[in-house]
């Protein structure tokens, strides 16, 4: 409890706000460079690499599409085509909050109603198109350095999701919304969103605008603020 901003567990009206809860900002410091991608969230780098014209890998033996990714947004995805991308899965044991990888002004969300399957490294090699099945939240922003998306997948138990600008997301339907009349900018490393127990975080970048770092691969854990990429200085 000590890593905890509140260390005493009676400073927690239940489970869901003690298993959500904000680590000491000194615990996770955040890669300072202008041109540096931080990671999102602890967890562990279930995938990680490019994107093969509108392909993504899932597993050994499984793929999934990008335009079925991002609910069937034709304009949205083909900004990424042959672009890189990040799947960071969070287990109930990791930090529950997302933050931006990179600096950048809100454009749109769009919610997809969907399943809640675990979406563990290990149910990941069962299920096709595991994380265009799920529920997800697509949020797209504008940075100097291009269009960036940042996905936060529902699994299992996560009934919700929940944002800085929107505190629950779950709806029945696509729900598309747009930040053009009033943006918001978020700072490399600030809090976008948590989750109430484990679940996954994709990030997409664009063709030719960064590398991921040499040294993470498949299976690798990472804490959130670390390295994960960086664009060309």
């Amino acid at each position: 409890m000590k890593a905890a901003i509140l260390e005493s567990p009676n400073d927690y009206p239940n489970f869901n706000a003690f298993f959500t809860r904000h680590l000491k900002p000194t615990l996770r410091p955040i890669v300072q460079l202008p041109h540096q991608i931080a990671s999102p969230a602890d967890g562990c780098i279930s995938q990680i690499g490019k994107i093969y014209h509108d392909t993504l890998l899932q597993a050994k033996g499984f793929q999934f599409n990008l335009l079925a990714l991002l609910g069937g947004s034709i304009n949205n995805a083909a900004l990424f085509y042959d672009g890189c991308f990040v799947t960071l899965y969070l287990s109930p044991r990791d930090y529950h909050r997302v933050h931006m990888p990179f600096s950048g002004t809100l454009r749109e969300t769009t919610y997809i109603p969907g399943n809640l399957f675990s979406v563990s490294n290990e149910t990941a090699q069962l299920i096709p198109n595991l994380f265009a099945r799920n529920e997800r939240l697509v949020c797209l922003f504008d940075t100097n350095k291009g269009p960036m998306i940042v996905i936060l997948v529902g699994a299992m138990i996560v009934g919700s999701i929940h944002t800085v600008w929107s505190q629950t997301i779950h709806r029945r339907q696509v729900t598309i919304q747009s930040f053009a009349d009033q943006p918001i900018y978020l700072e490399k490393g600030a809090e976008l969103g948590h989750f109430e127990l484990g679940s996954t975080v994709i990030v997409l970048f664009a063709k030719d605008k960064m590398e991921w770092g040499a040294s993470l691969i498949t299976n690798t854990s990472i804490q959130m603020g670390q390295l994960l990429g960086a664009f060309s200085e």
